[in-house]
């Protein structure tokens, strides 16, 4: 996902002084994410001693990739905040409530890269903004892609991993209780997690 982000001058001359690999070359063209074959989550410490993991089942999303110019790049990704899941219905039902995302008010998480730059290799980092309960905030993620392959059906896929974190108070989630030990329930750093396989259009 590296590949993301609209051309500006400044990552256009990052991009110019890193050597083109015609394999990456390659990918040039726009990508359909595959959310059976996705996954959108976080980890986030509850109670001071554990950490709390979660998925976003249904989300969608297009990729326009540039293997030359990675800056040319861009991303755009919709979650629905109410297929959030992390295993306990109750707590599920809490955070979809106004106390956390208020899912019925703000039924949509969303994505929309700005810039990209490849750190070396198969390393990039893509900024953008993050949009949560209307409340939109730059967020830069740190991806790896993992490869491209023609799967069973003849569909062109690419794979990308990545991890990013945010202060969820930035966004308006400030719910919290304290406890009788000192600290609080939840922790206000929230890791973001992001594996994806996106298939390539058809020309």
């Amino acid at each position: 996902m590296g590949l993301f982000g609209r051309k500006n001058t400044e990552s256009a001359v990052a991009t110019a002084t890193l050597p083109v690999d015609p394999a990456l070359a390659a990918l040039t063209g726009d990508y359909t994410i595959d959310p059976a074959h996705s996954s959108i989550g976080f980890t986030v410490r509850h109670a001071m001693v554990t950490n709390v993991r979660g998925t976003f089942a249904e989300h969608e999303g297009a990729l326009k990739l540039d293997g030359a110019n990675p800056g040319a790049s861009s991303a755009s990704i919709d979650v629905k905040i109410a297929s959030i899941d992390t295993g306990i219905g109750d707590r599920d039902g809490h955070l979809r409530s106004g106390d956390f995302f208020d899912a019925e008010q703000f039924p949509l998480m969303s994505f929309r890269s700005t810039t990209a730059e490849q750190l070396g290799g198969d390393k990039y980092r893509v900024t953008g903004d993050l949009t949560i309960r209307d409340v939109t905030k730059p967020l830069s993620i740190d991806l790896e892609f993992n490869g491209t392959a023609t799967d069973v059906y003849g569909n062109e896929r690419v794979g990308f991993e990545g991890s990013a974190e945010i202060l969820r108070s930035a966004w308006g989630l400030t719910w919290n209780a304290a406890l009788e030990t000192g600290g609080v329930m939840v922790s206000d750093k929230v890791k973001l997690n992001f594996d994806i396989s996106a298939i390539k259009n058809a020309a």
